[in-house]
């Protein structure tokens, strides 16, 4: 059995939750611009945390659908836009995320979500899909208005949840997240969704996973955790 971290901070989009209904819904009004979309989505973010200005996920999301939309000379009005967006907030979990929190939960480990979406976003996205009952908190970058994978965000994280980083885990399905939390100094774990790679230049995390039932098996995690004496 490998050693368990004392919290686990888990990622949101395409980690617990399958963003391809939003994807699918770009594909309507701007064909082949889905995956772009996501990309740019993250890199500009990025550059509003590099240049000090830090605007909401989803404001960054709708920016970035009007940039496709001029590059791509379509039409898109704010009410279509807003409607793009509006659906991160029902974004279906992957049907092995559930029973693995469950199972995580049962076994007394400490969860948290650490997204770069809104607080008001993620908080409605783990009621929408039941899993805010196996969560001990729900945690967004919005706290630090700084995004992941600034240092400071991981950081703030550790300090909110009272341990060092060497006993916090990050579960992921970016490789830009995976390499942020193993340069702040936290135990990480790659989960590999579809489309989704290790960025060669950071460090490996200790284990890649195809789902969370893995990532239960690779934490030693029986399905019926015995009673604690």
């Amino acid at each position: 059995m490998n050693s368990l971290p004392l919290v686990i901070f888990l990622d949101v989009n395409e980690t617990l939750l399958d963003l391809r209904p939003v994807k699918a819904e770009i594909e309507k009004w701007l064909p082949g611009q889905s995956s772009l979309w996501f990309s740019r989505l993250l890199h500009y973010s990025l550059v509003a945390s590099a240049g000090g200005q830090y605007r909401p996920f989803g404001e960054i999301g709708k920016a970035v659908l009007q940039m496709l939309a001029v590059e791509n000379k379509k039409e898109l009005s704010t009410f279509e836009i807003e409607g793009i967006v509006s659906g991160f907030a029902r974004l279906p979990a992957h049907p092995e995320v559930e029973p693995a929190l469950a199972r995580m939960a049962a076994h007394k480990l400490r969860l948290y979500t650490l997204t770069n979406s809104p607080l008001s976003t993620v908080k409605a996205q783990m009621q929408y899909n039941g899993l805010d009952k196996y969560l001990t908190d729900i945690w967004s970058i919005e706290a630090v208005q700084c995004y992941k994978p600034q240092p400071q965000t991981y950081q703030w994280a550790c300090r909110q949840a009272g341990v060092r980083p060497e006993d916090a885990m990050i579960v992921a399905a970016h490789g830009w997240d995976v390499a942020g939390a193993l340069w702040a100094g936290l135990r990480s774990v790659f989960v590999h969704r579809p489309g989704q790679s290790l960025y060669p230049l950071a460090p490996l995390p200790e284990a890649t996973v195809g789902n969370f039932s893995e990532l239960c098996t690779y934490l030693g995690l029986e399905a019926s955790p015995k009673a604690r004496t």
